[in-house]
């Protein structure tokens, strides 16, 4: 798909591509028009503002090898390095929105917002409100309005800095799973073992009007309405008069028993006590209720439910409100707009204010509005993942579309958190990336200017599963920090890629390590590879390494050439 102009106002015009909705998207929010997904280029040296600091393991400078030498691969070649080496000089690379160094946002390909973090085994799953560009009758990009959000993006991370995309989960509307529901906001996850089998339960705002519930096999999807109505609407007694029926988040405790907690909105003249959060026991299935919900009274309440378990007490976390005046500031200590937690002994409380936790992220990147979070621990260390404007931010548009970003705090012994920093530097890597196991293309620190879709026939109906880098344009690339090569150097690049329409003649992957303009290790001819399949499927293409590969480093593909995408790559 080719690239087209949006007017975002008389003052900046952002350069954005058209969309890969419909069969070939991952759940019709993701393409080049409706999401952040690049087309402002930079220099082909990475230097458009990123941090370009040195590889791990210091400059790399791979050598180019013999250009004369033909490239070895599966069905032959008609160009030879050189010639290979001449279609990346001066190429443009794709704008990536946040330095090299940065693991903040999450993810640049597209917004996420009111992200949920589930860890499941050795993997932490973020699952986040697929925010969707809105435009005006002259194409301009609108201020972000949540009408359209139809979708909930999922991402999985066992280091923090690459990130596995999943796709867009189809939840609302036609079609979704949930066809009775109208929107998909503000999803919290949660896994049980029942009957010997792990289960998988989404649940999600049906706008401000109700909660419902998916289920699944796996913590990636598909996801099933197996309820076919709202878990928790207007109907349930003490929840008729919530303002804002929504923001769940759900808890299951030590003994397998689920809770969810729920609500918001500042009824007429209560901003200080709003009494608008709820919380229930749910059944043995997670897709009933067990009890009354019980009304938590937090003060000044705005929305965004949080819960959290430590040494044995209950952590409930929220947003405060728009209407904190002084004496709210000298009585609890927090402003409009910030996290603030309270504790008790039980999972339904009493709940007993604490603190303030978090500080609304425009103090960070100067664009304030509602701030939404997670809190969770992951191989014994505590983290937060929320929401800002920063990739809006650097992209210009500045119409209230968030993305999500992860940074790391302590509990203190005694259970306090006290004011957690928020950063674009993110968490420090917790492992490194094997360069010879199979690694998902969507895997990555940056995947800049790229789209994703299902890689077959199931996530593409779906929106999720396992995916594969799409929308590819000359400049486009994928970063993925802390490859570890190990010790002894592996001979060959193999990658996996499927031919779309169009493909041109000069599709060509290169592999650089270190930063974006060092020399190639590796050429991947895909045009000679795939010129002639008419397959539709993903086929092995494999190139010979032009020099030795050891030890960790920041690993580069950058593309060449239109119409055609890649699921997989590995060492060999």
């Amino acid at each position: 798909m080719k690239r087209i102009l949006f007017a975002l106002s008389a003052a900046a015009l952002l350069t954005l591509s058209a969309c890969g909705s419909g069969a070939g998207g991952s759940g019709g929010s993701p393409g080049k028009d409706t999401t952040p997904g690049i087309s402002q280029n930079t220099d082909a040296d990475g230097r458009n503002g990123q941090d370009n600091s040195e590889g791990p393991n210091g400059p790399v400078t791979t050598g180019q090898g013999s250009n004369n030498g033909k490239n070895d691969k599966d069905g032959g070649n008609s160009m030879d390095n050189a010639q290979f080496k001449a279609l990346f000089e001066g190429l443009k690379l794709s704008q990536a929105y946040k330095g090299y160094k940065e693991a903040n946002p999450i993810m640049v390909q597209t917004y996420g917002a009111d992200p949920c973090a589930m860890v499941y085994k050795d993997r932490v799953y973020i699952y986040m409100t697929a925010d969707t560009y809105e435009y005006d009758a002259d194409g301009n990009i609108k201020d972000n309005g949540y009408g359209l959000i139809k979708s909930i993006r999922v991402v999985s991370t066992d280091d923090f800095v690459n990130y596995t995309d999943h796709g867009s989960i189809n939840v609302a509307g036609p079609n979704g799973a949930c066809k009775w529901a109208h929107n998909s906001w503000a999803p919290t996850a949660a896994w049980k073992n029942i009957d010997g089998v792990d289960r998988f339960f989404l649940y999600f705002a049906d706008s401000g009007n109700g909660i419902g519930v998916l289920t699944s096999d796996s913590p990636a999807g598909p996801f099933t309405d197996e309820i076919g109505h709202a878990l928790v609407n207007r109907s349930v007694e003490n929840c008729a008069n919530i303002t804002w029926l929504f923001d769940p988040a759900v808890l299951v405790d030590d003994d397998g028993t689920g809770y969810l907690y729920f609500g918001g909105g500042v009824p007429q003249g209560q901003a200080p006590h709003p009494q608008t959060a709820r919380c229930v026991r749910l059944g043995k299935d997670m897709m009933s209720l067990d009890c009354t919900p019980i009304t938590i009274d937090p003060p000044y309440l705005f929305e965004d439910s949080g819960i959290h378990k430590y040494n044995g007490k209950y952590y409930y976390s929220y947003c405060t409100n728009w209407n904190v005046d002084e004496a709210g500031t000298a009585e609890y200590g927090f402003a409009n707009g910030e996290i603030a937690v309270m504790v008790s002994d039980s999972p339904l409380g009493p709940f007993t204010y604490q603190e303030r936790v978090l500080r609304n992220p425009g103090t960070v990147c100067g664009l304030y509005g509602n701030n939404h979070h997670s809190i969770f621990t992951f191989k014994d260390k505590w983290y937060i993942t929320y929401h800002s404007r920063v990739l809006e931010k650097a992209m210009g548009v500045e119409k209230g579309y968030r993305s999500s970003n992860v940074n790391e705090f302590e509990m203190g012994a005694d259970g306090t958190i006290g004011v957690i920093t928020m950063d674009k530097t993110g968490v420090e890597q917790l492992k490194n990336v094997d360069a010879r196991t199979e690694n998902n293309a969507t895997t990555a620190a940056i995947l800049a200017g790229l789209s994703i879709t299902g890689s077959d026939k199931k996530s593409r109906v779906y929106g999720c599963g396992t995916m594969a880098v799409s929308e590819i344009d000359p400049g486009d690339y994928i970063l993925v920090r802390g490859v570890d090569f190990g010790a002894d150097s592996p001979k060959k690049l193999v990658v996996q890629v499927r031919k779309t329409t169009d493909l041109a003649d000069n599709c060509v992957i290169k592999a650089c390590v270190g930063r974006a303009f060092e020399e190639a290790f590796a050429f991947v001819p895909v045009s000679s590879a795939l010129k002639n399949d008419t397959s539709n499927e993903f086929i092995t293409v494999s190139a010979d390494l032009l020099t030795e590969l050891k030890g960790v480093n920041d690993l580069f593909f950058i593309f060449s050439g239109t119409g055609y995408e890649v699921l997989s790559w590995k060492f060999e």
